[in-house]
Order: C-alpha cells, then sequence, then structure tokens
C-alpha cells in the first residue's frame, strides 16, 4: 500500500499539521523537527498526492495546450518548445487536439478545466464566442495565431501575412513572374493570412495569381503538384503555403521527371526539420517553432505567477526567409525585404 501522511507523522511523532507544514515549507518550526519529517519522508518514499495538495495551493502545476493536431513535425516542435519551458519552471503538460473540429475543441477545453493552472490554445478556426462558450473568464490564457479577442488572454501570432508576402515578393525578384500557390484549408487563420500575402504581393508587382487547393498535408501538396504536371502552361514557381504541401509537391513533380528548380523553383513555409534534408533542400519561410512554443509559456507562465499584472499588449512573431537550393537562386545573393525578412543559407544543385 502506498505510504501516506499519516503514516509519516506517526513514524516522526508529529502531527499531519506539523508533517504539512514541514513538506509545504512553512517557517513555523524548528529546522531540527522540519529535518527529522523531512528524513523520515524520505526513509518511507513518501510522494504527496497531487491532487490533495492542490486542494491546499489552489494550484495543479500543470498547462493545459490544446492544439489544431498532433500529426507532424510543426506540432511534434510546437510541444517540444512549450515542454522544454514547462520543465524549466517546474511546471507539467496536457496536450488534447481539436482535430479540426468544433465539437472535438469545446469538449477537450471543458476536460482540461479543474486539471491546469492555465492554457495555451491554438485553433485556427477559433472565435471569441466560442472562447466565451467553453472557457471561464478567470481561466488564464495564452491564444496562438489567431483573430479572436478574449478579455484577460494574451495573444501570440506569427507574421503569417509578413512572410507570405516577403516570399512571394522573393520570387518575383528573382525574375519569377508566373506563380502559383497551394494554399491551406478554408477558414484557417495562418491560411488566410498567407494568401492574403501572397496576394497583395503579387498585385504590387501586376502579376496574376494561381491558387491550387491543398489542406496543408502531404497529400494535399502531392495532388496540387499533379495538377500543375496537366496545366497547359505551367507556372515558373510554385509557394506552397506550409513545407509539408511543399514536400509533397516536390515529390509529384520529382517523380514525373520535372527538375527542381531548373523546370519549376519551389518555396515553403515553416522551416519545419525535414525541409533542410530534401532533395534539393527546400527555401521557406522560417518560423521559430520551438521559440513560438517556449515564448507562449513564458507568457502563461507570468501571468500565473503575477495574476495582477497588467494585460500584455498582442505580439507578432517575426520570420525569416530561408534561401536553399529549391528555388534556384544563385549562392550568397543577398536577399533584403522591408520587413528585414532575409536570405539565412543558399545552396544550387548540379544540373
Amino acid at each position: 500500500m502506498a505510504v501516506t501522511i499519516k503514516d509519516v507523522a506517526r513514524e516522526a511523532r508529529v502531527s499531519v499539521a506539523s508533517v504539512s507544514r514541514a513538506l509545504n515549507g512553512h517557517q513555523n518550526m524548528t529546522e531540527r523537527t522540519r529535518g527529522r519529517i523531512l528524513g523520515v519522508a524520505a526513509s518511507l518514499r513518501y510522494v504527496p498526492h497531487a491532487n490533495a495538495r492542490s486542494l491546499i495551493t489552489r494550484r495543479t502545476h500543470t498547462i493545459g495546450a490544446l492544439l489544431p493536431d498532433l500529426h507532424g513535425e510543426f506540432f511534434s516542435e510546437l510541444i517540444r518548445g512549450i515542454d522544454l519551458a514547462a520543465r524549466a519552471r517546474g511546471l507539467h503538460l496536457l496536450v488534447s487536439s481539436s482535430h479540426g473540429d468544433a465539437t472535438e475543441a469545446g469538449a477537450a477545453l471543458r476536460a482540461l478545466q479543474g486539471r491546469v493552472d492555465g492554457l495555451l490554445v491554438m485553433w485556427p478556426h477559433l472565435h471569441s464566442a466560442f472562447l466565451s462558450d467553453h472557457l471561464p473568464d478567470t481561466l488564464p490564457t495564452v491564444l496562438l495565431n489567431t483573430a479572436a479577442e478574449r478579455a484577460g488572454s494574451s495573444i501570440l501570432n506569427v507574421d503569417n501575412y509578413g512572410g507570405a508576402r516577403a516570399m512571394t515578393q522573393h520570387l518575383l525578384e528573382r525574375g519569377y513572374r508566373r506563380v502559383a500557390i497551394i494554399g491551406g484549408p478554408d477558414g484557417n487563420f495562418d491560411a488566410g493570412e498567407r494568401l492574403r500575402g501572397y496576394h497583395d504581393a503579387l498585385a504590387d508587382a501586376s502579376a496574376l495569381p494561381q491558387v491550387l487547393a491543398g489542406d496543408f498535408t502531404e497529400e494535399a501538396g502531392y495532388a496540387a503538384g499533379k495538377v500543375l504536371l496537366a496545366m497547359a502552361q505551367r507556372p515558373q514557381a510554385v509557394f506552397a503555403a506550409n513545407d509539408m504541401m511543399a514536400v509533397g509537391c516536390l515529390y509529384a513533380l520529382t517523380e514525373a521527371g520535372v527538375r527542381v528548380p531548373h523546370d519549376i523553383a519551389l518555396a515553403g513555409f515553416d522551416d519545419i526539420p525535414i525541409s533542410r534534408y530534401v532533395n534539393p533542400p527546400l527555401t521557406t519561410v522560417r518560423v521559430r517553432i520551438a521559440e513560438l512554443g517556449r515564448s507562449a509559456l513564458e507568457r502563461l507562465a507570468q501571468r500565473l505567477e503575477n495574476p495582477d499584472s497588467e494585460h500584455t499588449a498582442p505580439e507578432t512573431l517575426g520570420c525569416e526567409i530561408v534561401v536553399r537550393a529549391s528555388c534556384g537562386v544563385t549562392a550568397n545573393i543577398p536577399v533584403r525585404h522591408k520587413n528585414n525578412i532575409h536570405q539565412i543559407d543558399s545552396r544550387i544543385p548540379t544540373e
């Protein structure tokens, strides 16, 4: 049977209240008594009951995260960033997914309440009414990549618009006039902002848009690649709204004997780890994904530690263009844009 606090009290010949004070670091006892109690607890291998402790401290020391999915390198990196920052603060992490479904998202939010001290919420279809229906105003929350607003919540967004606009400008400046985009899911905030940046960059250059359907999966990228291969006039460059679709598109092009970048240039968005290891390495918009997770957790932790602190303004994290071989740029040509997105790396494949 598990050792209880009563067992520790009996062995140390003190009251249960004294054991509780010793374990929680209260100062109203001598160091000699505290040391004896802690020594007995250690010898008995006593582990405080988390639920009982939370009733006293009103803290679970656990953070919840609701994400749209758990599959793929983006979410793996995001969770890694959140978890590393949480562990550094002695916090545990509970993760759930909405799988793009509003009913599941609402159920997950309700299930996390009472189990966590605060929430990180990333759901691309989020809106303010949904939050009001499923979250109490008193639960500290950080919202990621959303246009939704909630009183008392912090908001942390990636510059999806600026990154997509800069990438499209980069392709146009390299001489590609027919630039297509593989878009993301309808109603998705990230996808909408990236598509808006693409359209605005083309409008500035008086170039015509060409939008292929996508849903952020490799399969969608592969299907889009098949579509463009059947076109009478193929695009000169393809900008996929995320790297997963770019990888799928690259496979379709390579399978058909179309050379990247010699026949069609290709770029993505996110800079997931695999993007630098495909052949050719993928030009992309770098989102520091783990840093996004860390920053979100830090914001939430600060709110928990200082609940009466002033509400922090929404923050947008910048992006960087990482130029690799897939866009066909000559090595070491600097890239500069007004929003300080710039070239990081460039390698060109041989013929």
